[in-house]
């Protein structure tokens, strides 16, 4: 039994000197007037990593903490962290098998890919309208839902690719009826305090949707066709060690990955999609005139931007995109009416990890609580407690920022008359 006490002495090691780390940091840089952004963060992480020598490095240089000394910090409490565990558990799947390993990373890729893309229509609405979106499960839930009647229900046969694209464009319209409707009184001054507002607004749309659906279609699960079959490859020949090999059901790559098909076709979408969104940010009138609200709305309107227009656009593509990741997961789970709320929370834990208002920081921070899901769930032996414990991580990185890093990875802070919460 002396390992396990070796892993809780080392972890208990880390939590005492990441805290003290972080109190300790964070007065030393107030009280030489310095940057106190970084502090808290490069605190907990140097402390974690290293004890007090990594504290006292810190406490006596006291150097500016840039992404490139905080990162490593944050790397090193992550080899002590995996360290300590391979010590406590040698015979487990995340020691002691390579290929369990290279398999969870990559799922854990895959699945953070789809996280990230869900997370970026909440950070756009977000940044445009300055509204945290309350319906952005059940977007995702009405794409899922969307796809299953058009392809199984009302056009039976029909390709799932005009599925999604059907889901997409309802998606789109309700969302722009809803905006128009509900919201716009927010920036016409006719409402007294907008930000509690739209709060209530999009959570009522949250309960409308979910229980029209459920008296509309009933509480079973459904669940649609998968998209696309695979060919059947082997790459190269037999002997060879390295190969490719897919199925109808899974793409395994050197006899050591293991990827479900719909889950892969899903994350290959969102890239393209997420790089569709980008060109169009970046190299459109209408992209830079959205990023133009989001930093300034009067200033934008200045300049002829109507910031009416861009906020009903923006809500109408968050919950477009929440809808297209729900038409593409689908095909990999069963769908009912209330199988918004976790993708919604994991959304919520996302934005904040990433920074409010950053689309970069929505897209990695939704691969990194992927990988953090994957990596809990592997290395519990017990498949059904690991199952149980995956929202559990979700709430530990969320907390985990808050406490170090309010920001988030990528926050900034939005101009002043920024998303023209009234008159």
């Amino acid at each position: 039994m002396e390992t396990p006490a070796i892993f809780w002495g080392v972890i208990l090691w880390m939590i005492v000197w990441g805290v003290l780390g972080s109190v300790i940091l964070r007065r030393r840089y107030f009280a030489r007037d310095l940057d106190t952004t970084n502090a808290s963060f490069a605190g907990a992480m140097s402390g974690a990593a290293m004890g007090p020598v990594g504290v006292a490095l810190l406490w006596i240089n006291t150097p500016n903490l840039t992404g490139r000394v905080t990162t490593t910090f944050g790397i090193l409490a992550v080899v002590l962290i995996a360290a300590a565990f391979s010590f406590a558990d040698p015979q487990n799947n995340c020691v002691a098998n390579g290929s369990f390993v290279a398999s969870q990373i990559s799922n854990g890729l895959i699945i953070g890919i789809i996280y990230g893309f869900m997370a970026l229509g909440l950070t756009l609405i977000f940044s445009i309208l300055g509204v945290v979106s309350f319906a952005h499960g059940e977007f995702y839930m009405i794409g899922g839902m969307l796809v299953y009647y058009i392809t199984a229900v009302w056009f039976p046969g029909v390709s799932p690719l005009l599925g999604v694209l059907g889901a997409c464009f309802i998606a789109f319209c309700l969302g722009a009826v809803f905006e128009r409707a509900m919201l716009t009184p927010m920036y016409k001054g006719k409402v007294d305090r907008p930000v509690e507002y739209g709060i209530l607004a999009t959570f009522g749309l949250a309960f409308t949707l979910q229980y029209f659906v459920q008296a509309v279609h009933g509480a079973s699960p459904v669940k649609a066709s998968r998209f696309i079959d695979f060919p059947r490859i082997r790459w190269p020949e037999d002997a060879d060690p390295l190969w490719i090999k897919t199925s109808r059901g899974n793409l395994t790559l050197f006899e050591t990955i293991s990827i479900s098909n719909p889950r892969f076709v899903a994350a290959i979408t969102c890239i393209l999609v997420l790089l569709a969104l980008l060109y169009l940010l970046h190299r459109t009138w209408t992209g830079k005139a959205l990023r133009a609200v989001s930093q300034d709305r009067d200033a934008a309107a200045i300049a002829g931007i109507d910031p009416n227009r861009m906020n009903m656009l923006a809500f109408a593509l968050g919950g477009m995109i929440a809808a297209l990741a729900g038409a593409l997961l689908v095909q990999a789970f069963s769908w009912l009416p209330q199988v918004g709320a976790i993708p919604a929370m994991r959304s919520f834990v996302i934005v904040v990890l990433g920074g409010l208002g950053s689309l970069p920081g929505a897209f990695f921070g939704g691969i990194i609580v992927g990988l953090v899901e994957a990596a809990g769930t592997g290395c519990v032996p017990d498949a059904q407690k690991a199952a149980s414990y995956i929202p559990a991580y979700g709430m530990i990185v969320l907390t985990l920022t808050l406490l170090l890093r309010p920001t988030g990875l990528f926050g900034r802070r939005f101009a002043s008359g920024t998303h023209g919460q009234g008159g």
